[in-house]
């Protein structure tokens, strides 16, 4: 996720070493922290792109961020469901944006946004290459329209086990069933090795079980 503007705080420009975290919530409150900068100068409004805005983790993403009053971008393919499932806000902004049309269509729902929250996520069809098109070949088109908008903040939410072979995890049931529709976990992988490789800052969130459920006990970081 370009002219003079507000930047996010180089907290989410993590270290190689702690790149790999199990996050929750990270980006919002990484972010939240960049309000609070520069005492005494006239403050702007931090304005965040949303891919998957209208997705179950996508919806929660943007109505925290408008919670503590950064202006959003919802990127979704159905404008009439947005106006249906997100918050009617003055500071969010619905836009039409396709992930998987390629980059330069991308480039200018980006464009003049201080960060790209990058929530997308395949839904179930009959087609077995869904998972390659949104959550490899759609996060590797989004990454690229920020390289080309200058945005340079980019948040993915991404998914536990996703180096499961690495960690000797090839016969883990969850492994097993989170790739059992088109490679998912691979095709995201692959998407997170190109995030790293493009030389903007970037934060991976791997999240565990996602619910709909408010949020209980503490948010727990540990290393890959």
């Amino acid at each position: 996720m370009a002219s003079a503007r507000p930047h996010l705080p180089p907290t989410l420009a993590l270290p190689a070493a702690a790149r790999n975290l199990v996050l929750r919530c990270r980006a919002v409150s990484t972010m939240d922290a960049a309000s609070a900068s520069s005492p005494g100068a006239e403050k702007k409004t931090m304005t965040v792109f949303v891919a998957g805005s209208t997705g179950r983790t996508g919806k929660r993403v943007v109505e925290k961020l408008l919670a503590k009053g950064f202006g959003v971008v919802a990127g979704t393919t159905d404008i009439g469901r947005a106006r249906g499932s997100l918050p009617h806000n003055p500071n969010l902004q619905l836009v039409r944006a396709d992930v998987t049309e390629g980059a330069d269509k991308l480039v200018e729902v980006v464009r003049g946004v201080d960060a790209v929250v990058c929530a997308t996520g395949f839904r179930r069809s009959f087609d077995p290459f869904a998972p390659w098109k949104v959550d490899n070949f759609g996060t590797v088109n989004l990454v690229e329209a920020c390289r080309k908008a200058g945005v340079t903040r980019f948040v993915l939410v991404s998914s536990i086990l996703v180096n499961g072979a690495a960690m000797g995890q090839l016969l883990n049931p969850a492994y097993i069933v989170l790739n059992l529709l088109g490679l998912t976990l691979v095709a995201k992988l692959q998407a997170e090795n190109h995030i790293r490789k493009s030389g903007i800052n970037y934060t991976i969130v791997r999240p565990g079980g996602l619910t709909d459920q408010p949020s209980t006990g503490n948010i727990v970081m540990e290393p890959e």
